[in-house]
């Protein structure tokens, strides 16, 4: 019997599918299905060659760009785990993670260089595991991405990838104590990419722009369930929102969709009527908003400013991915509301602390069920 595809398997399938395809691209640099693939197997050959054997982890830390999607890939193919670093943690808060995850190699962007030498010296890498991207020479003590990937086999790794094993452990944010290591598995994120698939009804002639951190579980979902479905992604990695260029982005690249937060609507619907008008977003067909509830006012201002595209709202986890949704033709009938389970959720309980059902109207806890469920937090299984 054969086995769902991983996301390093999607990648090698695209590339003989749809090779001369966009598959992922950032407002700067493009790349082939087949480029894709090729890069992400040198880095995949790459680490390996640096000494990191399946089940190893290692961090990254960068603004958004093309790289992440590298590094996601490559981990997938050599059976790593990747441990995303969001960019506006500290380096206090780099060393925790680094430490507590047991990173073997950490990939780090120009811009957060300065920060990583602050705590190296007690980081648990190897010295010769620190990898610098950027423009310009890497600076003493580490290697050069670039020069890394150019070592690496452009091949198959040829490794058999677990799909019970960790693709990534994201840290939260660490509300009650030090942030904790959520650990999923590449069968939960098979699991989560059809469910986005099913729900929003993705194809391979769909275009996404993701402006949310690539480190996030936002972006990596979403872009790996365009991937999925042979669709091309594009990246917003300017190093703040502007609102108008986000919309001349939708326009150029032709976008059908986007995810975002409350804010950005807001943002780009408070530019001047004019300055709307001057771009084409017809192309549009769905918009997300999630993270925080949308004022009605603000819905009415998006349906009308992209009339082509249905406006959906997400509830979600780090631990549980998304749960409930709220579809475009119940937003005016459900103001307030979340909306009801994913296709393929299980039904949502609301618990008592003895595990049973609350009545109507009383307060319980949410509980959830599904395939594309976090596995455990790391070194904390209870």
């Amino acid at each position: 019997m054969g086995k769902w595809l991983n996301a390093g398997d999607v990648l090698r399938n695209n590339a003989y599918l749809h090779p001369d395809v966009m598959g992922v691209k950032d407002l700067s640099r493009s790349l082939t299905f087949k480029q894709w693939n090729e890069r992400c197997n040198r880095l995949a050959n790459a680490l390996l060659g640096l000494g990191l054997r399946p089940g190893d982890r290692f961090a990254a830390i960068a603004y958004n760009c093309v790289e992440w999607m590298e590094v996601y890939g490559a981990a997938a193919k050599a059976g790593l785990t990747i441990i995303p670093i969001l960019f506006r943690l500290s380096p206090s808060e780099y060393q925790y993670i680094c430490e507590h995850g047991e990173a073997k190699v950490f990939i780090v962007a120009k811009e957060f260089v300065e920060g990583v030498d602050s705590i190296r010296d007690q980081l648990p890498i190897p010295r010769d595991n620190y990898l610098f991207f950027g423009d310009e020479k890497a600076p003493e003590g580490y290697q050069h991405y670039e020069k890394v990937i150019e070592k690496g086999s452009p091949k198959e790794s040829g490794i058999e990838v677990d799909e019970e094993s960790p693709w990534t452990i994201s840290y939260t944010s660490g509300t009650t104590g030090e942030p904790k290591g959520v650990m999923r598995s590449h069968k939960s994120f098979i699991a989560y990419n059809w469910l986005h698939v099913v729900n929003f009804g993705f194809t391979n002639d769909d275009i996404a722009l993701l402006v949310m951190p690539t480190s996030h579980i936002n972006s990596i979902f979403f872009s790996w369930a365009f991937a999925w479905v042979g669709a091309g992604v594009c990246i917003y990695n300017r190093a703040t929102f502007d609102p108008e260029h986000y919309i001349k982005t939708m326009q150029d690249e032709a976008v059908t969709f986007t995810s975002l937060v409350p804010t950005h609507f807001v943002m780009m619907l408070d530019l001047p009527d004019e300055v709307k008008a001057k771009y084409d977003v017809s192309s549009m067909r769905k918009l997300l908003c999630s993270s925080a509830p949308v004022r009605k006012d603000t819905k009415l201002e998006a349906m009308k400013y992209w009339k082509n595209a249905g406006l959906y709202e997400e509830y979600g986890t780090t631990e549980a991915g998304g749960t409930t949704i709220l579809r475009p033709h119940e937003q005016l009938k459900k103001l307030g509301s979340i909306g009801r389970e994913l296709y393929g959720i299980e039904k949502i309980r609301l618990l008592d602390e003895e595990g049973s059902e609350v009545p109507e109207g009383k307060v319980g806890e949410i509980c959830v069920r599904a395939p594309s469920m976090f596995t455990e937090y790391l070194k904390d299984p209870e």
